[in-house]
């Protein structure tokens, strides 16, 4: 078995916007599936973890696109584990039409935990440490890894909402995904006429669960002529913890 995974998707027009190209939120979607396929091949999925008492928590995922598929595209997303640490793994993946075209790439870092107390595990005590022997340090991911999202206290109060049974995923907190398409909510449809997402980054900080109001807090970066319109979230959840923070870079 390869130490690469690579998985055939589709653009279904379900899944795409107006213009008739994926959501960014479905692209995280199939990132995130094609992670899990992997794993689960290679003995360290969630199908086993969940036996005894274990699962992987997104840390964070950054999503940097050239072009989204256009509807009915089939493409594949390949993905690899580019290192691990005791609570941490990094996974990289790269977006590629069946034509040899790249669309884009993701870094994203997952933590183990254990499911009853909600703390990080030990990823090597898996199958004495078998996650080692699917490292790929050679496979090129060329996009930022990203870093901490600075806002200052000046930053505004654009939106608060409800969450649902919609929102709340398996490990019974709000989906990592759901929070993307919340974020992308911020601006309204006409914003996306004339501006496309080059980049997408979270990282997330605390759960928030069903019946929890977030607020979105919201600043732009500082623009210099050859840069894209950079914004910067928080999200806080009803108690006023932080649940995570959002870059988003838009070019027109």
């Amino acid at each position: 078995m390869d130490k690469v995974g690579r998985y055939e998707f589709m653009a279904e027009p379900f899944h795409c916007d107006f213009s008739g190209r994926l959501f960014m939120g479905h692209m995280g979607n199939h990132m995130l599936n094609a992670a899990d396929f992997h794993s689960s091949a290679r003995g360290f999925g969630m199908k086993y973890l969940m036996t005894i008492n274990r699962s992987w928590v997104l840390s964070r995922l950054a999503i940097e696109m050239t072009e989204m598929p256009q509807q009915y595209t089939k493409f594949n997303v390949e993905t690899w584990v580019e290192s691990a640490m005791r609570y941490f793994t990094s996974r990289n993946f790269a977006v590629i039409g069946n034509d040899g075209h790249t669309y884009g790439y993701g870094r994203s870092i997952w933590a183990m935990i254990d499911t009853e107390t909600r703390q990080p595990t030990d990823i090597f005590a898996i199958d004495n440490g078998a996650i080692n022997n699917w490292i790929v340090k050679d496979k090129e991911c060329p996009i930022d890894k990203g870093g901490r999202v600075k806002m200052s206290d000046d930053a505004q109060l654009i939106r608060t909402i409800d969450t649902h049974y919609n929102d709340v995923d398996i490990n019974g907190h709000i989906n990592s995904v759901k929070y993307i398409e919340h974020v992308l909510n911020l601006w309204p449809l006409e914003w996306y006429r004339d501006h496309q997402i080059r980049r997408f980054e979270i990282a997330y900080v605390a759960e928030a669960h069903a019946g929890d109001q977030l607020s979105f807090y919201m600043e732009q970066e500082a623009a210099t002529p050859t840069s894209d319109l950079s914004y910067n979230i928080r999200i806080v959840r009803t108690d006023g913890t932080e649940c995570c923070r959002c870059k988003v870079a838009f070019r027109s």
